[in-house]
């Protein structure tokens, strides 16, 4: 009965006009998959028109969202949190763990420092509203320093590499394809990854909440062909070539910056979505750390956990 149930579903979705989805893309890999199902027409067997933008600066993405522009994004958690603090009426629902960072991540120096203590009273460059604050006072944290003891300095993602290479600054916390450059050329060094800090650093599906709660069966279908260009990616290795494109990479740059990720099927990352699980706590600890380094303050609501729409797309 479920699967005719299903069958019939499905043939119905094909008569009717395709629910337009608009995702904001920033330049990481872990952000291509819906761009993959656009460009395969995934979306389209799915009853979706997926309109997939490029954003050259993520945080472009978190204030479009902000602003309600957008009512999905994909962001990192510590963007999320951060939304939650600045806009509580439009505090996010995550639906979909997207990756999680395991070297993706980096914090590299000039090659002429070489490490992190020599970091001490130089300058860092980190974006706002990224992980860039986090990650590096982590990488800190693990020799005895804190943002206290380096000068912050706010630098946009795409201008990190060459003031890298032309001692403007002295650190840099990103993450390809905005770090490939600089150290490629042997400029800088990379002294830290989240390799270091599993379970961390995550990125998310987030949708507004007055969203969430309207469109349902469009979250079941969206989260489904995630899924699919996941499935479709493993096993074409055509699949890569496109997003790689879109990146401006080649497909061998694009599949070792993979490297530095965990992807998790639907299946696999439902129990980290239920109420008490990995990712509820991992919201909490990036809020915690969010305070200790000044950047929130007062009380905060932290985003919403929800297996909804993945319940759905697994029936």
């Amino acid at each position: 009965m479920a699967a005719a149930l299903a069958a019939f579903g499905i043939g119905v979705m094909g008569c009717q006009r395709a629910t337009r989805v608009t995702i904001p893309v920033a330049g990481w890999p872990g952000f291509e998959y819906f761009h993959l199902a656009q460009a395969t027409r995934l979306d389209q067997k799915a009853g979706l028109e997926l309109n997939t933008l490029s954003f050259p600066d993520p945080p472009d993405i978190v204030k479009a969202f902000e602003e309600g522009r957008f009512p999905i994004a994909q962001l990192t958690t510590v963007e999320a949190v951060d939304i939650c603090s600045r806009q509580p009426q439009r505090c996010p629902v995550v639906v979909l763990i997207l990756d999680e960072s395991r070297g993706g991540d980096k914090v590299a120096v000039r090659r002429s420092l070489g490490t992190i203590p020599a970091l001490r009273g130089k300058r860092v460059a980190v974006t706002p509203s990224t992980l860039g604050p986090f990650v590096l006072s982590r990488a800190l944290a693990r020799h005895g320093m804190s943002l206290a003891d380096v000068r912050i300095v706010a630098v946009p993602l795409a201008d990190m590499g060459s003031r890298l290479a032309n001692g403007q600054i002295d650190g840099a916390a990103f993450f390809p394809p905005f770090s490939d450059a600089v150290l490629a050329s042997g400029e800088a060094v990379t002294v830290f990854t989240s390799a270091e800090i599993p379970g961390e650093i995550f990125d998310v599906l987030v949708v507004d909440p007055q969203y969430f709660s309207a469109n349902m069966n469009v979250l079941a279908r969206l989260v489904r062909v995630w899924q699919q260009a996941h499935d479709l990616a493993a096993r074409d290795p055509e699949a890569q070539k496109i997003m790689a494109k879109r990146q401006g990479v080649s497909a061998e740059v694009f599949r070792e910056t993979e490297k530095g990720l965990i992807y998790r099927s639907l299946s696999e990352q439902r129990h980290m979505l239920l109420p008490g699980g990995q990712l509820e706590r991992n919201l909490a600890a990036v809020l915690a750390v969010q305070k200790q380094l000044g950047l929130i303050s007062g009380q905060v609501p932290l985003p919403r956990v929800s297996t909804e729409p993945i319940d759905l797309a697994l029936q």
